[in-house]
């Protein structure tokens, strides 16, 4: 992917786009997928980076959602349950079986849980994972043998699934070019145009040269996650709001709190959330909370109570209990969840996807999570389609091989997450061993993948590449500032920056860094 390749291709093009998705996240990245492959020409565009939001800060889970059983909602666990499945076929090098245990501390928790796992597992059907089955004391701390064992009775064992949201994310527009779609970063929608009283196009503004451009477009996709209403708000200025935002954040952990390779999840905490503590990428990812807030923004920022209820939480599962010096990242994210009611708890909101259409033709689609991303984009394209009026196509993303796609890698391989493109990877690093050699000890990325983001994933910045195309910032946010530097200087030789640039793009980083550690 290049970025000055794709503006280029904007700048050329006189002519209606047939669809123009706002977003790059998944639910945008996954609608212009699905339009791009219909044979849709199709223009994505992010006002800052791919899945800079709520898409990379998931708690890493493709999952059917244990939680919306409990709740009654059969229809939306079948859905992404589904989903999972297909998600697993499509992207096998990013997405994987996970399994996870259900402590048993009461003597009734193993009958309950243990009855609506086995439905999770019928509801799965030839998709599934796994079977549930129930685990004696013994046999639940061979598999997790730093959890608490005062009062632990047993525990349940069921499967989902486990991936990296960013790197899906990457894939994903990869995914949009190999099918002839264009998505850009670092643009951002400014105004709406107009044909009489329908949209027929987008105003855009450049954020990283300023530059202003207009498109035009036979419909407009509004997929901006927790800033649906912003675009809402430009088409129909008086338009009630549609967004509730609650915040979740999830704390990084060295993997000694959780050894062996299996998660714990807790069904009910004080909040009415699911807790996890998940194996991920040599740590222990810990979340989740619930915390309602009034606005979005691009770097939420996790509060006191949220961090000490995570690790209150956390001690009551693990023999060590972790503190705040162990904590090696923190990380918030802002759900999007479609109307709240006055006085109802945002644990309790379903995450059912919406749809709808303005009288000007805006197609908005919000809600939904990560693991339903392919079916809101389905259902999303087929509606805007008919707001265009464009040709009949059918959705072809049900089987399609996402970018990168390859089986039985390596679980050990530190390129895995690049599927079939470690090969180049590979070669880049047979041009030149220097580029091979790890960036930092407590990480496993090389300047290679430094030189390959800027090359191929449309990385603009230092906090693209520590962030999104590496996980370093989210694995370490210490480590990640001990080698912003040098980052910054094989990122500069790569585009032609000069020294002044590497120094702005290191001082942001920091700045923004500081958000990921908490006050020791």
């Amino acid at each position: 992917m290049n970025r000055q390749d794709f503006l280029a291709a904007i700048d050329s093009y006189d002519g209606y786009w047939d669809m123009v998705v706002v977003g790059g996240g998944a639910t945008g990245l996954g609608c212009a997928l699905d339009a791009s492959t219909r044979g849709y020409k199709t223009l994505l565009v992010e006002q800052h980076d791919f899945a800079k939001g709520t898409s990379s800060r998931s708690t890493k889970l493709v999952h059917g959602g244990v939680r919306y059983l409990q709740q009654g909602n059969v229809s939306l666990v079948l859905e992404a349950l589904h989903e999972r499945g297909l998600l697993m076929q499509n992207a096998p090098h990013l997405v994987h079986n996970q399994s996870f245990i259900v402590p048993n501390y009461e003597w009734w928790d193993g009958p309950f849980y243990g009855v609506g796992l086995k439905v999770y597992d019928l509801l799965a059907g030839r998709l599934g994972l796994g079977s549930s089955k129930a685990l004696s004391k013994e046999e639940t701390l061979e598999r997790i043998p730093t959890l608490e064992p005062d009062r632990l009775r047993g525990g349940i064992i069921y499967h989902d699934g486990q991936f990296d949201d960013a790197r899906l994310a990457i894939n994903l527009a990869q995914s949009v070019v190999d099918a002839g779609g264009t998505p850009v970063n670092y643009t951002r929608v400014t105004g709406l145009t107009y044909s009489g009283k329908m949209i027929d196009g987008v105003k855009l503004t450049d954020t990283l040269d300023r530059r202003e451009r207009e498109v035009r477009a036979r419909v407009v996709i509004n997929a901006t996650g927790i800033f649906t209403d912003d675009l809402l708000h430009m088409d129909e200025p008086d338009a009630a709001p549609l967004i509730t935002h609650s915040q979740g954040i999830h704390l990084v952990l060295d993997q000694r709190f959780l050894k062996g390779k299996t998660a714990i999840m807790v069904p009910q905490t004080e909040d009415g959330r699911v807790l996890f503590a998940v194996p991920w990428h040599d740590r222990v990812l810990v979340g989740t909370t619930d915390t309602p807030v009034d606005a979005a923004c691009l770097e939420p920022r996790p509060q006191e109570e949220e961090i000490d209820f995570i690790l209150e939480h956390a001690a009551r599962y693990m023999v060590d209990d972790p503190t705040r010096k162990d904590i090696l990242c923190m990380f918030a994210g802002l759900r999007p969840l479609v109307g709240a009611g006055e006085g109802r708890k945002t644990a309790s909101i379903s995450r059912d996807h919406h749809l709808e259409v303005s009288q000007s033709g805006l197609v908005t689609i919000t809600g939904g999570k990560w693991t339903t991303y392919r079916k809101m984009a389905e259902d999303t394209v087929n509606k805007a389609a008919l707001v265009a009026g464009l040709p009949e196509s059918d959705c072809r993303t049900q089987k399609l091989r996402i970018h990168g796609w390859l089986k039985h890698m390596d679980p050990h391989d530190p390129l895995r997450d690049y599927g079939s493109d470690a090969v180049h990877l590979r070669r880049i690093v047979d041009a030149d061993p220097r580029l091979g050699e790890r960036l930092h000890e407590s990480l496993p990325y090389t300047r290679a993948e430094v030189v390959w983001a800027v090359r191929n994933e449309m990385a603009m910045t230092l906090e693209d590449v520590l962030s999104r195309r590496t996980r370093a910032l989210i694995l370490d946010a210490a480590a990640s500032l001990a080698i912003a530097e040098a980052v910054a200087e094989t990122m500069a030789r790569e585009m032609g920056k000069d020294r002044e640039w590497q120094q702005r793009q290191v001082d942001a980083f920091e700045d923004m860094a500081r958000i990921y550690l908490p006050e020791r």
